[in-house]
Parts: C-alpha cells; structure tokens; sequence
C-alpha cells in the first residue's frame, strides 16, 4: 500500500466520521419518529454542506494558499454545537412514545415542528460542512506533488467504509424502540455539542482571542476529545450543570402536571 492510499484514507475517514454519526443519528430519530419525510431535508443539508465544502476549498486555496482561517472554522464549530445541544434537548423532551405521538397527531404542521426540521436541516449542513472543507484541503495537500491511483483509491476505499458504517448504525437504531433512539440520539448530540464547545474555543485561543490556562498531568484527556485547559472544561462543565438543572425542572414540572391530571379525572 502506498502511504498517499493510507494517508488519504485515514483523513476521510477521521474527518467524515464525526460528521457521519451525527448524520445517522438524526436519520434514525427521523425514521422512528414516523417523520421520514423530513430525511430528504436531512440529506439535502448534507449534500449543499459537501458542494458549500468543495467551494470553500477552491476559495482558501486560492486567496488565501490553502490556510483555513481559524476565527471562521470556530464560529462554525460554535454554530454546528449550538444546534446539537438545542436539538439534543428537544429530543430529551419529546422521549415519552405517549407524548411523542399526541405531539404527531396534533402538532404535525405547528410553527414547532417546522423549525426544528430547519433546525435538522442546518445541523446536517454545519456537521459536514465543518470537516468537509479540511477533508479537501487535506487530501490537497498529500496530492501537492500531483493526484495518482493510490489517492483515488484511498478517497474510494474511505467513502465505502464510511457507507458501510452508516448503513450498520441505521439498521441497529432502526430495531431499537422508540424511547432508546430518542435517548441515544439526545445523548449522542449533547456530548458531540460539549465537544464542538471545547473546539470551537480552541480555534479561538489559538488566534489570542480568547485566553489559554493550560491544565497540567491531564493531557490524557485529549485522547477523549476534550481540551486541558481551565477555559474549556469551566464552560463545558457549566453546560453540563446548566443542562442538568433544566432537565430536572422538566422532570418536576412534567410530574406536577401529572398528578394534576390525575387529581382532576375522579372530579370528572
């Protein structure tokens, strides 16, 4: 094997997995879900993220010789994880199959449900667009000498393995009930959301824009996708809290209302 055939590969496949699992998840919870239609949405956004990566590339190749610029790259990133905290909550919501259904029946076409297939729609965009672009600019850069078989071959063989993954994940969730993919799916993306956190400040404190207290003797943290710095694990941490908070004030109003309902049917 050549190493421009390995090289290549691993960069798509390091690049696209992120982006991938973030993109079947949603398709699961879509299907089971019972709103399907909503998956052409999901791909769409996947597909003008691929086109919208492609341009994005030609355009940091040639005013600006193929340096990513790192202030867009975090805002990207910060949007992208913004969206999967949202989307991760909404899903924590809607987990109860009872609710889940009266919400279908009755809210199928409410303001509600329009935006958050908006909001499925640009997150598939920002997952890939955010790994698209450096995936180009990447495979670039071992092509610098010019494109032979073993980059083609690296590109094709990475595209199936990552199709072959996708296809895997969606016919497990797809045999999961209802209430598993809603939970899996939340969790997925909030932790996927905490980790966009943390890399989007880390574009951000490498152009000085925000300040670096480095963590010492826990570098061992990077091999899980988090950053050892004070910065990124304060906010991280406070996320965590501030989700936990609002998940537990659901959870208190949800059964308050409840026993309300409860107390009023023998009224009746």
């Amino acid at each position: 094997m050549s190493s421009a055939f390995i090289q290549t590969m691993v960069i798509l496949l390091r690049e696209g997995l992120e982006a991938m699992l973030v993109i079947a998840a949603l398709a699961s919870y879509l299907v089971k879900s019972g709103a399907e239609h909503r998956v052409k949405a999901l791909y769409g956004g996947a597909l003008a993220a691929v086109g919208a990566s492609l341009v994005a590339a030609w355009i940091f190749a040639v005013f600006n010789s193929g340096d990513h610029n790192d202030t867009l790259e975090g805002v990207v990133i910060f949007l992208a994880a913004a969206l999967m905290l949202y989307v991760s909550g909404w899903l924590m919501v809607k987990q109860d199959p009872r609710g889940w259904q009266t919400y279908l029946a009755t809210k199928a076409d409410s303001a509600l449900g329009q935006g958050t297939a908006w909001a499925v729609a640009v997150l598939a965009f920002l997952a890939v667009f955010r790994e698209g672009a450096e995936t180009v600019l990447f495979i670039a850069a071992v092509a610098k000498d010019g494109w032979n078989a073993g980059i083609f071959a690296g590109v094709a063989v990475g595209l199936v393995l990552l199709a072959g993954l996708f296809y895997v994940i969606n016919r497990v969730a797809q045999r999961l009930p209802l209430r598993p993919v809603f939970m899996i799916t939340s969790a997925f993306l909030f932790v996927m959301g905490i980790k966009f956190i943390g890399d989007s400040l880390q574009e951000f404190q490498e152009q000085t824009l925000v300040p670096f207290t480095e963590i010492k003797n826990i570098a061992w943290i990077g091999n899980i996708g988090l950053h050892p710095n004070v910065e990124a694990l304060s906010i991280q941490f406070l996320i965590v809290l501030a989700a936990l908070a609002t998940y537990s004030l659901f959870l208190r109003n949800d059964r308050l209302m409840r026993e309300l309902q409860s107390q009023r049917r023998p009224a009746e």
